[in-house]
């Protein structure tokens, strides 16, 4: 019986890098995927549907908030967004770690909605350098770009309620220390029911 896999929330301000902090950890593990969110707006073009996005219509997606399966769930520009519980399950129970990067609002539904869930909160060296981030980006406008500050600065004030707290100085050290984050959350109790099962059950269990 495999190790059920561990629920990541993965939180930060525009500009910290999380894709890229992703992307890096995709270096140095496989054993985690990427939670697929639910969206009521069109696909884009080349975006494919349950890799993406799940692209329900607004009937679809309230359903699955009526009936309990959005663990978390907003609406953005007139659309609506959110992250469907039942999938997430299946793929816990199969022992894969989901990572669910998400905004701060989101976050906060899903620490209360789901006492497994594992916070992390990804913060820039400084205010200053992520606002030069933003504008290195140049995609968005001056003003733009002092709404985002404004923003991550409220976004930080809140990373005290997360478990963990990283800072995206250097990009290896980052994905690195996520890593090992994750490493810790395997040997917790509350995600090795299953093995605790097994050994009652007088089972053989190898070290995992």
């Amino acid at each position: 019986m495999a190790s059920r896999g561990i629920l990541i929330v993965l939180s930060g301000p525009s500009g910290t890098g999380k894709d890229s902090i992703l992307k890096e950890l995709r270096n140095l593990r496989n054993d985690f995927e990427i939670s697929v969110s639910c969206t009521t707006r069109g696909p884009r073009s080349g975006e494919v549907n349950g890799k993406d996005y799940y692209f329900l219509t607004k009937s679809e997606f309230m359903d699955k908030v009526d009936s309990g399966d959005m663990l978390e769930w907003a609406t953005f520009c007139g659309n609506y967004y959110g992250t469907p519980k039942h999938e997430l399950e299946n793929r816990l129970n199969e022992g894969l770690n989901i990572i669910l990067e998400i905004e701060v609002k989101g976050a906060e539904q899903v620490m209360k909605n789901s006492s497994e869930a594992v916070s992390i909160f990804v913060l820039p060296p400084s205010v200053q350098i992520l606002k030069q981030r933003l504008k290195n980006r140049g995609l968005d406008s001056d003003e733009a770009i002092e709404m985002r500050t404004r923003e991550a600065e409220r976004e930080v004030a809140l990373a005290k309620n997360y478990d963990y707290v990283v800072v995206n100085d250097n990009l290896k050290e980052c994905a690195n220390d996520i890593s090992k984050i994750i490493d810790s959350e395997k040997l917790r109790a509350i995600h090795r029911k299953n093995i605790i099962k097994e050994v009652l059950n007088n089972e053989s269990v190898v070290s995992r």
